[in-house]
């Protein structure tokens, strides 16, 4: 079956590390435009500061630590708007946000999210580690090991939030929640399959090589 991706008119911009709320209202005023079809498909490269973003449909049991603790640890907590559960971003994450039309004739959710896995793994090869996706579980795995997460919405056929791609960053933050509502998960990282920390420039070339087909990110917004 083909790809869903690349996609050949995706724009892709890296930010570099901006907190999740400044994103979030980066993607809301992107996803207005797209709606409106006043610009192409758009990919956002970024980090955030230490944060966990909790879902609608999340359970408070899979929060490990309470809000004040979180506070002090210097972990903000945001609600979202996303499918999935709670999960993690810091420093070191690749985080990807697509706002993309689903056109009438792919209109497939599941297929744009089985894209993105592939996409992934694809970046993943480029430093020669091999990820897989597993039956029945969103995400990019390495064996029993999760290194990406993914958590899309639609709304008037473009998607918003996308992905969490595990690179240079603090695994052991991942204890204070079940990632993704999954207990007992072990997450993974590029860094730490490979044993080396990933050059950052690399890293958004093979992202955008897996998206787009193409180079560099552009700079900025």
């Amino acid at each position: 079956m083909h790809s869903y991706f690349p996609i050949r008119t995706l724009e892709a911009h890296a930010l570099g590390i901006i907190p999740y709320g400044e994103a979030y209202e980066k993607q809301l005023e992107l996803h207005r435009r797209r709606v409106a079809g006043s610009i192409p498909d758009q990919l956002l490269l970024l980090q955030h500061p230490p944060v966990l973003t909790v879902s609608r449909r999340a359970k408070p049991e899979n929060v490990l630590m309470g809000r004040e603790d979180l506070s002090r640890a210097g972990i903000e907590v945001h609600p979202t708007d996303r499918g999935g559960e709670v999960t993690l971003h810091n420093p070191g994450q690749l985080v990807g946000y697509l706002i993309c039309g689903l056109e009438p004739r792919k209109r497939d959710l599941h297929a744009f999210i089985r894209g993105i896995e592939t996409a992934l793994q694809e970046v993943a090869g480029a430093f020669g580690v091999r990820a897989e996706s597993r039956d029945g579980l969103t995400g990019v795995w390495i064996g029993e090991r999760k290194l990406a997460s993914i958590g899309i919405a639609v709304k008037r056929w473009v998607t918003l939030h996308g992905f969490a791609l595990n690179v240079n960053n603090d695994l052991s933050q991942f204890d204070l929640i079940h990632p993704c509502g999954l207990r007992g998960v072990h997450m993974t990282s590029l860094g730490a399959e490979t044993g080396a920390s990933v050059d950052w420039d690399e890293l958004l070339q093979a992202t955008r090589r897996a998206f787009t087909g193409e180079g560099d990110p552009r700079p900025g917004s």
